[in-house]
């Protein structure tokens, strides 16, 4: 029974730190104040989830690292608040754009995940 907290628990606190890394890495690398970060690790995880999904048939793994790991890693909120605060410094092209790219380049990412998952289990 509690199994299950665990599992989420652990990989969320595994997906928090790598979500930091990567973001503070992401601003490293491109010096500037957009959200390349933010983007990188929901593009990333969207993929990763649909990869996910295609491959396993495991609750345990689809809760360690679907809900918990993914689920710190990615953040949806944090791209709502960039998004807002894009539009409030007069961004508005660099918002629209950040927020087409990471909806439709997720469900993008999440299919291909989902493809190659199907594929590499059938292998």
């Amino acid at each position: 029974m509690l199994l299950p907290f665990l599992l989420v628990g652990i990989g969320g606190f595994f997906g928090a730190i790598c979500r930091y890394v990567v973001t503070n890495v992401m601003k490293r690398l491109f010096l500037d104040q957009k959200p390349y970060g933010t983007m990188a690790v929901n593009l990333s995880g969207s993929f990763l989830l649909g990869l996910l999904f295609g491959l396993s048939e495991s609750n345990e793994y689809n809760l360690l690292l679907g809900t918990g790991f993914l689920g710190a890693y990615t953040t949806f909120s944090t791209f709502k608040l960039e998004s807002i605060q894009l539009f409030e410094k007069k961004e508005k092209n660099t918002a629209i754009l950040f927020s087409l790219l990471t909806y439709s380049g997720g469900i993008v990412l999440t299919t291909i995940g989902i493809i190659g998952g199907k594929i590499i289990k059938g292998a």
